[in-house]
């Protein structure tokens, strides 16, 4: 069979020889420079069919700004030269052949993208993952599915992510303490805030997000794991412009007696962007009216005195959330060389819940003997204005450059909490009189920030040097009341309140040089130093914690470029990750009589150092390999029991080390001309030791996370896209959580001569998301089963008007890109 089918081929093979009347394979050559005339390297070369632009054959030019493509069949091409910073550049076509085998395309010289005021032909979609060699990009504005969800949900399917649901965790690569930018400024959140923040983000308003696990020296220090930036959308033309968005959809859930609930969604936003002459005022505005359904089923155990008391508890909490958000900027070009900006940004966010929560307590023969009722009515208010002046001096158009950025950043909080709680017998009587507390938790937090930094090019590479300093004042106050049974009167209880005030001031400065070991090696080394001082203060325990502390963190980046198609990267950073500002808070926040959740006002900062080697194939195929080992680590969510009270609590710990390598891959599938598909897998390997109560607790895990998306072009107005993604099980501190995994998909169509777009997506359709953990540890044997409405359909509709042609706003980050990422609360 094998000889038939080799013979079969052969002829074949030897037919269509025949018939081509073959030339010799050809070669085409050229070289690629700057307007300045400076010879570009390491640009990407492009070898494109002139009818449709497939590509043929791909390479990198050398430090002459030379390329070559040799082998090159008969046939009508052009070279498309690409690279960071500067605008695509297409040669004229021409035509390999028998009578012309070697073509010397005129040199291309490449535009300077912020000199580019020209419209942009775009040839091919970036694919929703897009591997780059220093950073992970998810470009949400390309996506269908991800249409109508919120930035968590997007955030979710990116290669690396984890999120843990039940305690408001973000994950990167296994590891936890991830910073969160957004337009290059830091949101000064907690983890927990952070997350309730995405999760009230609507994506439309998203255009990407980037994913970096070894930031530089330019960086703020903090982030254990590393940063992920959200890129906000912004207007890019002259003239008057912007875009229209409205979306509504509805999601399913269920309830804890099985009824299907279904809840709706509704959103707008207005984008517009006015460019003339010297100046450009941008802005934008959303609004979004979402209701949503949150469900937990929790078991635990507590043994005292030889025997064990059961706690099965199921809660149910439907809740509405309306979220303001706003931006206003303008940039004045005073000069060519001066620029002046000024921008303000901020929202406004309520949630509200009226939820319950049912207890079944059983006795060591798991015969039921209580059955606790507590109904919450809880609110949330939060509220931000960030305000940023910034300016930047170009000295002589060659990348000589000084800025300048000054922000004042303002949190307002105002949440409260109502418990009521009935505790029947088993036979639905009443044991004992109800129990009704209240909580208020007004909090601020202002922020204010002056950084300034130097960028000097030299021959071979550039110098950059910064400073920055940063004041951080944030109030707490929880107020506790409780009713008293004889009437209606509240009476303050003094044993649950506290008013905690935290004081910050953080000094920094950094150095860092970029340039070049020989043609074909680039380096890049820094050091940063940060000397921080704090003051935490319970007015209410009169207990004072001030800590002082310099520390300094080095970087190092490698750069070798094997040859045209393979290149090898390698990394070093050391990162602090600082407590929350409110996880030093030592109040007490009570979901139920026997559960809450208490700050720990001693908790001291975590270091991580990083090395990573990443080697990347035909611009393409990117593996990454990181090893990282983590001091002093912060478990935000360290179990504790009271036995004799039958109380669970969490609290926050510095829990000894966490050892870290992770293996990730990503690269493209082009199944066919209209359909294209992008996979990326990360595995890692997590070590955790530490001690528990004085007893040595160890963990060793291995994980993995996967995505592919798959794209499809149907017509030139209608696309669609299948997406999908999966993370095996993995740990959480001392919570074991099981494998979570959903899939997407979603349709897209053009509408209005290209000036509309109409998107339906349905996430999560069978329901599968869905969180199960369990912690257990000396006698600590807790379970948790959260569910969430993840399963709904969008739809989505985008009208943009004005002129499409012209970049517009500038990208800057503030003073402030590193303090917002610490504030604590959540829903």
């Amino acid at each position: 069979m094998n000889t038939t089918f080799f013979s079969i081929i052969l002829l074949l093979t030897t037919l269509v020889t025949a018939v081509a009347q073959p030339i010799d394979r050809g070669t085409v050559r050229g070289q690629v420079g700057a307007e300045t005339g400076k010879p570009l390297e390491f640009t990407t070369m492009m070898l494109v069919k002139a009818a449709d632009s497939t590509l043929v054959k791909g390479a990198i030019s050398d430090d002459a700004g030379k390329y070559i493509f040799e082998n090159v069949g008969a046939g009508n091409y052009r070279v498309i030269a690409q690279q960071m910073g500067f605008r695509k550049t297409y040669s004229n076509s021409f035509v390999i052949s028998e009578v012309q085998p070697a073509v010397e395309v005129p040199k291309l010289v490449m535009i300077d993208e912020s000199k580019s005021l020209a419209e942009v032909n775009v040839v091919a979609k970036k694919p929703f993952i897009e591997q780059q060699v220093d950073r992970t990009v998810v470009n949400v504005e390309n996506s269908i599915v991800s249409s109508g969800n919120t930035a968590l949900e997007v955030l979710e399917k990116a290669p690396g992510i984890t999120i843990d649901r039940q305690n408001d965790q973000i994950q990167l690569k296994g590891k936890s303490g991830v910073v969160v930018y957004i337009d290059g400024k830091q949101t000064y959140l907690s983890q927990q805030e952070i997350s309730n923040l995405l999760k009230n983000t609507p994506n439309d308003n998203i255009a990407s997000i980037e994913i970096i696990s070894n930031p530089g020296s330019k960086y703020d220090a903090a982030g254990n794991s590393g940063i992920i930036n959200i890129k906000m959308k912004k207007n890019k033309n002259f003239g008057t412009n912007g875009s229209v968005i409205l979306n509504t959809g509805y999601g399913w859930v269920r309830d804890l007696n099985g009824n299907l609930l279904n809840r709706p969604k509704y959103g707008t936003t207005l984008n517009l962007n006015h460019r003339e002459g010297k100046l450009n005022v941008f802005g934008n505005y959303s609004y979004a009216d979402r209701y949503s359904n949150n469900s937990n089923e929790i078991g635990r155990s507590i043994p005292y005195n030889g025997k064990t008391t059961y706690f099965d508890q199921r809660s149910f909490r439907p809740s509405e959330f309306v979220g303001h958000s706003y931006k206003a900027g303008l940039d004045y070009f005073v000069s060519k060389k001066s620029t002046v900006g000024v921008l303000v940004n901020g929202f406004r966010n309520d949630w509200r819940s009226a939820g319950v929560n049912e207890t079944f307590i059983r006795n060591d023969a798991y015969q039921l003997t209580s059955r606790p009722v507590t109904k919450t009515d809880a609110q949330e208010l939060l509220s931000n204005v960030t305000s940023n002046l910034n300016y930047k001096y170009e000295f002589d158009g060659k990348g000589r450059e000084w800025t300048v950025d000054a922000d004042y950043v303002h949190y307002n909080g105002r949440n409260s909490n109502n418990l009521n709680t009935i505790y029947y017998t088993p036979d639905n009587g009443v044991t004992r009189p109800n129990q009704d507390v209240r909580n208020s938790m007004p909090s601020t937090i202002s922020i204010m920030a002056f950084k300034t930094d130097y960028v000097h090019p030299t021959k071979n590479g550039k110098w950059e040097a910064g400073l920055k300093s940063s004041f951080v004042n944030a109030d707490n106050n929880t107020i506790y009341d409780t009713l008293r049974q004889e009437g209606s009167q509240w009476v303050f209880d003094a044993s649950r309140s506290n008013h905690f005030k935290y004081d910050e001031n953080i000094n920094a400065g950094y150095v860092n040089y970029a340039g070049k070991l020989g043609s074909k090696t680039k380096v890049q080394a820094g050091l940063r130093a940060e000397h921080t001082h704090s003051i935490g203060h319970s007015i209410t325990l009169d207990q004072r914690v001030e800590r002082e502390y310099l520390n300094f963190f080095p970087t190092l980046f490698l750069s070798r470029q094997l040859d045209s198609n393979n290149v090898l990267n390698l990394s070093y950073s050391r990162r602090i990750q600082r407590p929350d500002y409110q996880n030093l808070n030592p109040f007490v926040f009570y979901l139920d009589p026997y559960t809450y959740q208490q700050g720990n006002p001693f908790l001291r900062p975590q270091y991580t150092n990083s090395v990573e080697l990443s080697y990347t194939h035909k611009n393409a195929i990117i593996t990454t390999l990181g090893v990282s080992r983590t001091t002093d680590f912060i478990n935000d969510e360290t179990p504790r029991q009271i036995p004799e009270k039958n109380i669970t609590y969490v609290t926050p710990e510095n829990q000894g080390m966490q050892d870290n390598i992770n293996l990730g891959v990503s690269f493209p599938l082009p199944v066919t001309k209209w359909w294209q598909m992008q996979t990326n897998i990360s595995t890692y390997y997590s070590h955790y030791q530490t001690f528990y109560s004085g007893t040595p607790y160890e963990v060793k895990l291995v994980a993995y996370n996967l995505y592919s998306s798959n794209n499809f072009t149907l017509s030139k107005t209608l696309s669609a896209e299948l997406s999908a993604w999966y993370n095996s099980a993995s740990q959480y501190g001392f919570y074991r959580a099981r494998p979570q995994g959903a899939f997407s998909l979603g349709v897209q169509k053009k509408v209005m001569d290209g000036k509309g777009n109409l998107k339906v997506n349905i996430n999560d359709p069978f329901w599968m998301n869905r969180f199960r953990g369990r912690a257990m540890v000396q006698d600590i044997d807790f379970r948790v089963n959260s569910r969430w409405e993840s399963r709904r359909i969008m739809l989505t509709f985008t009208y943009r008007f004005g002129n499409q042609n012209v970049k517009g706003a500038r990208n800057r980050s503030s003073a402030t890109s590193a303090e917002q990422g610490r504030m604590k609360g959540g829903n």
